[in-house]
């Protein structure tokens, strides 16, 4: 720069010396052009004249996360070179991994000075560990050096992932085959570049020239991907120059004390800045694809996705920002699903079978499972130890579905079981130091009836869950059995008698208006008649009914009456019988509010959490009493708060099934349920474990095994967890027979309905006639229908039976012959209408034909007799 006063600097090869020219580049001015320094760490803002004709390292990581995700890896560990180089991709694998939810639980970092005995020292330590998907990002020359030990340490073998980046995808065209031999099964992402006829003429006529140059290489020349970009970053440069033209400009020197370093009193490019521009700018066809800066950056998302078989990489697909995995680029559809679309792969150790990413170390180190020890419900974990043979033996139900669980994996994982106890064995230890115990990495797992909440979420993982979730109160039982006197009314409410009553006095008053004209059985006296029609309705209660009825009308209302009639009396009956006979139970208390408003004592579990829970819904410490074993909590639910007892307790649904299968006939549960997640086996936060446990859970719950184990360890018989109280007998109310009574309404209204229309009809003259008054009417028209009705037929019967006996008696008005047969009753026959007319004569024996004082009527009398017998003419 400072002799020869360059233009342009074009190929600093390695990361770290583009960065020393970039710093000069800038001070001069001069445009650096790179087409193989893939850092990501070369670009930022102080690097202003500095273009990368090639990738940038950072482009590739989404292709690396895509493979992890499509495969299902939850972990991996990159092995990087300690320099630029090595380090400049790191931070964005994390922040793409984090993305997908893929963890990074240790590092790898190899010199670049290292001797295979320092990367052995490497690999070995890696062996012990778990995770077994790796990420080996280097230059070529140090990947070759590290994958010929990585076979000697026996990492080629099955279960191994090896995942490549560019750094070393991009030159196995140069490896030969003992290199490539030490590569088997491996994955790379490497750099792709489109096929063209411009391409192929181009390297066939560098091969020619090449073997012109050096003639004594018996091997094939092969051309990479680095120098295609080298041949495009030339052209673009040549491109530029020619659009700029002057190329003869002069190098201006800043006024400077002599005193400061060759870097300082470098000349500045007066050229440089418009030279920068028209690169900036260029757009052409390249080798290696289109050329296209963008920021001074080579524009090139597409990646190939290559499996090393045989002699070197088979080409397994694609990777595109837009489609994702791809079998093929011109494939529409993408691989964002469980499934990779990619050609067939061929792993470590020559299979086909995609490693599941993990294993138990190598190392002969067993799974510490932390196992609480219980004061109560030992049926659930239970650790007792054996004198004899100094060894723990741990049962109970969630031991054995853990047994069950880890029996179900498709590989073996070998444990131990590790007791977690208080100093002195005698109470229950605190569940959230258990945890506290897998998130310090002091143990591998905890296994035991810890329940899964939200909180203890964020330090650990859970497994699904294997039993039932959710906290209830348990209260006691009282009976409510109180027989007297007047229990026989108990089984309807007081709406239900009084309502009930009204409608046998409705149907009773229907049921005479539908008889009374042509019924004998409803006549006579008013008294007699509301007595008949009452009884009648009452009676058919026991259908002791003897009054026969005659009108169609009143046997459709009483087809409907008796058959709510019939409904009632069943449900009186069955609901009295069950006040009798059944024990009738109900819970103490109903309401949790009830409970903090008296002030009442209630319990929990010792070591749970639900002492948090109580405190959130309301409950003052105070008021909280632990408990620690069946026995004692019967005891405290027994005396009660007054006694310094407890009034309820609060705990989980698998531990109130074990109370209530032994102590069930004196307590209950109420509403309502607090939802949990249930009980679940914990792990550390991103363990792989987690996955395949889960998975065994979930295949256990969907068939009969885990209900067996539960029937094992957990009493089944009499184990009901009720909601809303033991079941109770109450009162039939009004709105159970709303309904028929509404349906028997109806009838009746219909009926009298009919009834009303026929009889106004018969009676239409009266309603027409405009010489009197409304109240006339309405008074002639109860008369009416105080007459029998003579042409019904009941009564037809009846004459016709009169007359066969002779009982029938003529009586002369005026020369016309009226005859009235003789009700069948004890009253006194009713006058007819004409013999209310003055002008009528009655022969008496011994009167003469005389008139008695008592026919004497007043002037109004005659008014209204002149105005009924005129309607009766008619």
């Amino acid at each position: 720069m400072e002799k020869v006063e360059v233009k342009a600097i074009l190929g600093p090869v390695t990361s770290m010396e583009a960065e020393f020219i970039v710093n000069m580049g800038t001070k001069a001015q001069i445009p650096i052009i790179s087409y193989s320094a893939t850092s990501p760490l070369l670009f930022s803002t102080r690097a202003a004249y500095f273009i990368r004709a090639a990738q940038d390292d950072s482009a590739q990581v989404h292709a690396i996360g895509a493979l992890l995700q499509a495969f299902g890896w939850r972990e991996v560990v990159p092995i990087y070179v300690d320099n630029e180089f090595g380090e400049g991709i790191i931070p964005y694998l994390e922040d793409t991994l984090q993305q997908i939810n893929v963890r990074i639980p240790y590092r790898s970092v190899i010199s670049p000075l290292a001797n295979d005995d320092q990367i052995l020292e490497q690999l070995y330590m890696l062996k012990t560990r778990q995770t077994r998907v790796f990420v080996v990002h280097m230059s070529a020359n140090l990947g070759f050096r590290l994958f010929s030990n990585v076979k000697a340490a026996g990492m080629m073998s099955e279960g191994y992932v090896w995942i490549l980046t560019n750094g070393i995808s991009n030159f196995l065209d140069l490896l030969d085959r003992s290199a490539i031999e030490s590569m088997q099964g491996v994955l790379g992402v490497k750099s792709y570049v489109p096929k063209t006829k411009q391409l192929d003429d181009f390297t066939n006529r560098w091969q020619v020239k090449f073997q012109k140059d050096h003639p004594n290489m018996t091997k094939n020349p092969t051309l990479n991907i680095f120098g295609l970009w080298a041949y495009d970053a030339a052209s673009a440069l040549a491109r530029a120059a020619e659009e700029v033209g002057d190329v003869n400009s002069v190098f201006l020197k800043d006024n400077k004390p002599s005193n400061l370093t060759c870097l300082d009193n470098l000349k500045v490019s007066q050229i440089g800045p418009k030279l920068l521009q028209a690169i900036s700018n260029t757009k052409f066809r390249g080798l290696s694809g289109d050329f296209s800066l963008l920021g001074g950056q080579l524009q090139s998302s597409t990646y190939q996705i290559i499996n090393v078989i045989g002699n070197g990489g088979r080409e397994i697909g694609f990777w595109t920002p837009e489609k994702g995995l791809t079998r093929e680029l011109d494939n529409s559809c993408c691989s964002y699903n469980a499934k990779p679309n990619l050609r067939a792969i061929i792993w470590p150790g020559d299979t086909s079978s995609i490693p599941k990413g993990w294993v138990i170390p190598t190392s002969g180190k067993k799974l510490r499972i932390l196992v609480p020890v219980r004061l109560g419900f030992e049926e659930f974990v239970k650790v007792v130890d054996d004198t004899v043979t100094n060894t723990t033996n741990v049962t109970g139900y969630c031991i054995d579905v853990f047994k069950t669980v880890m029996a179900m994996l498709p590989y073996h994982v070998p444990y131990e079981y590790v007791p977690f106890a208080k100093s002195d064995w005698n109470v229950t230890p605190s569940y959230e130091d258990m945890i506290d115990q897998v998130y310090r990495q002091n143990c591998d797992a905890v296994v035991g009836d810890v329940t899964i909440i939200a909180n203890r979420s964020l330090y650990v993982d859970f497994t699904q869950p294997y039993s039932d979730s959710g906290v209830v109160m348990v209260v006691p039982i009282r009976s409510t059995n109180k027989k007297n006197a007047w229990t026989f009314l108990k089984p309807l409410t007081r709406d239900l008698w009084v309502t009930s009553f009204c409608l046998f006095v409705f149907i009773a008053f229907v049921i005479w208006l539908l008889e009374h004209r042509i019924n004998e059985e409803f006549r006579g006296p008013p008294l007699h008649q509301a007595g008949t029609s009452l009884y009648y309705s009452f009676s058919i209660l026991v259908f002791a009914q003897r009054e026969k009825v005659v009108n169609n009308l009143t046997r459709f209302v009483l087809v409907v009456w008796i058959f709510i009639i019939l409904i009632l009396t069943q449900s009186y009956t069955a609901s009295l019988s069950s006040m009798l006979t059944i024990q009738q139970l109900q819970p103490t208390v109903t309401d949790l509010s009830e409970l903090i408003r008296r002030g009442e004592f209630v319990g929990y579990q010792e070591g749970s959490f639900v002492e948090g829970l109580l405190t959130q819904l309301g409950f003052h410490e105070s008021k909280l009493k632990p408990y620690c074993t069946p026995a004692e909590l019967d005891e405290q639910l027994t005396n009660g708060s007054a006694k310094g007892g407890i009034a309820a307790v609060f705990d989980e649904i698998p531990y109130m099934k074990l109370f209530l299968a032994n102590y069930g006939s004196k307590y209950t549960t109420v509403q309502p349920i607090y939802k949990t997640g249930g009980f679940g086996f914990v792990f550390p936060t991103g363990s792989p474990l987690v996955s395949d446990v889960s998975t065994a859970i979930l295949n256990l719950t969907e068939g009969d095994i885990l209900v067996a184990i539960a029937k094992r360890w957990i009493p089944q018989e009499g184990v009901c967890l009720i909601t809303s109280g033991h079941a109770n007998t109450t009162s039939l109310g009004l709105d159970s027979f709303s309904g028929l009574f509404l349906i028997a309404g109806i009838a009746s209204l219909l009926a009298l309905s009919m009834f009303a229309v026929f009889f106004l009809y018969e009676q239409r003259k009266i309603l027409t006639h405009s010489g009197i008054s409304i109240w006339t009417k309405i008074w002639t028209l109860a008369g009416k229908f105080d007459q029998r009705e003579t042409e019904f037929h009941t009564f037809r019967k009846t004459k016709q039976h009169q007359s066969s006996n002779g009982d029938t008696r003529s009586v002369h008005l005026d020369g016309v012959d009226a005859s009235e047969t003789t009700p069948n009753t004890d009253c006194p026959p009713r006058p007819s209408i004409h013999s209310l007319s003055p002008e009528v004569n009655f022969a008496s024996s011994g009167e003469g034909g005389s008139q008695s004082p008592d026919h004497v009527h007043s002037a109004a009398d005659m008014q209204t007799v002149i105005v009924v017998d005129f309607l009766a003419q008619v």
